[in-house]
Parts: C-alpha cells; sequence; structure tokens
C-alpha cells in the first residue's frame, strides 16, 4: 500500500465517519494494513490528518497558481478560478469535505504547520481580487473580506451539490461568479 492509497482511504473515511470517530484501526483496515504497519507510514492520525490536508491544499493552490499565471484580465481570472475551484472540489468530495470540515481537529502543533499553508491559499484569491482593484475593474472596500466570502460561497455547496442534479459545477460557477462580480441589482440607482 502506499502512502497516496492511505490518504484517499483516510480522506474518505474521515468525509464519511468524521475524524474523532474514525480510528487508526480502521484506516489499517481499509487498505488491508495491520495496524503496526500503518504506523510505517504516518506516526499518528493527526500526522495522517495534515497530510490529507496538505494534499487538498496543495492541488487547489497548483490549480489556483495555473489560471493566475495566464495573461488575462482579473474578471476572467475570476470566473477561470471559481470553475477551476468548484470543479476540483465537486470532483474531490471527500478531500474537500476533510479541508473545509475536519481542520479543527488539528492538534495546536500541527495547526501551526496547516496554517501557513491555507493562507497562501487565501492570499492568492485575495492577490486576485486586488489586482482587480488596481486596474479599476473591482469594486470593494476589503480584498481580504470579499475572498473570504467568495470562497465561504464556493465551500458551502460541498454540503448541497449532487453529482446527479440539474446543476454543473461549471454552472455553479458560472452563476456565482455573475453574483459576485454583478451583484443582484439590475441597476445601481435602484437602491436610492
Amino acid at each position: 500500500m502506499t502512502r497516496d492509497g492511505i490518504l484517499e482511504a483516510a480522506a474518505q473515511m474521515f468525509s464519511e465517519k468524521g475524524f474523532h470517530a474514525s480510528s487508526m484501526q480502521d484506516i489499517a483496515q481499509s487498505v488491508d494494513l495491520q495496524k503496526a504497519s500503518l504506523y510505517y507510514h504516518f506516526s499518528s492520525k493527526q500526522e495522517i490528518l495534515l497530510a490529507v490536508l496538505d494534499r487538498a491544499l496543495d492541488m487547489l493552490i497548483d490549480n489556483m497558481q495555473q489560471v493566475l499565471d495566464q495573461p488575462s484580465p482579473p474578471e476572467e481570472k475570476l470566473r477561470r478560478a471559481m470553475t477551476v475551484y468548484l470543479e476540483t472540489m465537486l470532483a474531490n468530495r471527500e478531500l474537500a469535505a476533510v479541508l473545509l470540515l475536519e481542520h479543527r481537529s488539528l492538534d495546536p502543533e500541527l495547526k501551526s504547520r496547516h496554517i501557513p499553508r491555507r493562507d497562501r491559499f487565501e492570499r492568492l484569491w485575495r492577490d486576485l481580487i486586488q489586482e482587480g482593484l488596481d486596474s479599476g475593474i473591482f469594486c470593494c472596500m476589503d480584498p481580504a473580506l470579499s475572498a473570504r466570502g467568495l470562497l465561504g460561497v464556493m465551500n458551502w455547496t460541498i454540503t448541497w451539490y449532487r453529482p446527479d442534479g440539474v446543476l454543473l459545477p461549471e454552472t455553479i460557477a458560472e452563476q456565482l461568479s455573475n453574483l459576485f462580480l454583478y451583484g443582484l441589482v439590475t441597476r445601481p440607482e435602484a437602491l436610492k
């Protein structure tokens, strides 16, 4: 059994049962290993959780960086980044669920190792919004708050999205990007 296989099985288990309800024995059994053999790869369940979180963030950061490296206007980058993010999350729902719901289960020492990677991911979104502000295309008072709001809306998708439903990830991304780029108001003067 490979380390990647163990992480995939652990992500599925943590997503289904929750981190605290999953044991090292459960993980070992799911990959046909003896519990002692699992300890050859990971020293603890906490270390497995951190590795799962790192794996998820690394994938998301790599995908986001590819979008940001394209020579496109900020609004196109935002649309593409939202599409790539939602497609990645919804194609890897177990991994996404662990990233979004189980990070609080990390012990303080491991949490301090996780936070810089999480902050780097958020910073990519904040920098994209700042790029739009600097170019005069976007308008918001706080790019960090806007980035967190945008991520919050997209993150919640894993709780209601159904693969057999009528909405495809790219359709959801298009509707959410329109909402963020244009808002709900058809004419600004309607608010006066």
